[in-house]
């Protein structure tokens, strides 16, 4: 009787994984053999950079427990990231820092760290799966998905590792730019973040172009061109 929960959950796991490679199973069967999945993080904070990755498994092979890395515990997701390196057949993270986000802007920014996460790759992909969007300028063939880090197995795996490469990156920043607390919101705009830049005033890593001033009350922080008109 004890074993039967641990039985359903088993079940249902597989299930789940089954779903998530409905798409490359198909592929795979056309012949498309390395299959890349891409996804980003680091998208909505007012610090940071913005990460991506791009995984590419054996024909055939799938991780029990990947799903969209915003439904995944801290925990979990540093256990499946472990894993999804072992198992991956390539595997690479590439990110595009706070100067050129405000440069280019978030959404540019985030299509650019894909696309180098793509070309660090060891080996080109022979199809590119992707979360919801088409990455400018590839020649090879791509495909998006909407919500693919939920109903992709590949992106699901790039989501993970693009999320904890960038959790990484900022549990850094926080001895690096000490109060604003960046190890625990990760530069995403909650309340006590909020409170660090109006008592701290933005820092190095800062997104300028992300009307970060006027989120946080900060007006007199601003510098002269990004105060707005009267």
């Amino acid at each position: 009787m004890a074993t039967r929960p641990r039985t359903r959950r088993s079940t249902s796991q597989a299930r789940r994984l089954a779903a998530l490679l409905r798409r490359e199973r198909t592929l795979w069967d056309e012949g498309f053999l390395r299959i890349a999945g891409v996804d980003e993080a680091g998208v909505g904070p007012l610090a940071g950079p913005v990460v991506a990755a791009a995984v590419v498994f054996p024909p055939g092979v799938g991780l029990k427990g990947v799903d969209d890395s915003k439904k995944l515990s801290p925990e979990r997701r540093l256990e499946l990231a472990g894993a999804i390196r072992v198992s991956a057949a390539a595997w690479a993270v590439a990110r595009v820092e706070r100067e050129e986000i405000d440069r280019v802007n978030i959404y540019q920014a985030s299509l650019l760290a894909m696309r180098r996460a793509l070309e660090a790759l060891a080996s080109a992909p022979d199809y590119v799966l992707v979360d919801a969007r088409r990455i400018p300028g590839l020649r090879i063939p791509q495909e998006p998905i909407v919500k693919g880090d939920a109903r992709c197995h590949a992106i699901a795996a790039a989501s993970i590792l693009a999320k904890t490469e960038r959790d990484a990156l900022m549990e850094g920043f926080d001895s690096q730019f000490p109060g604003y607390g960046f190890a625990t919101h990760k530069g995403y705009p909650t309340d006590a973040h909020r409170e660090a830049i109006r008592r701290l005033g933005p820092c190095d890593i800062h997104r300028r172009s992300f009307n970060l001033y006027a989120q946080a009350d900060l007006w007199q922080w601003a510098p002269e061109a990004l105060v707005p008109e009267n």
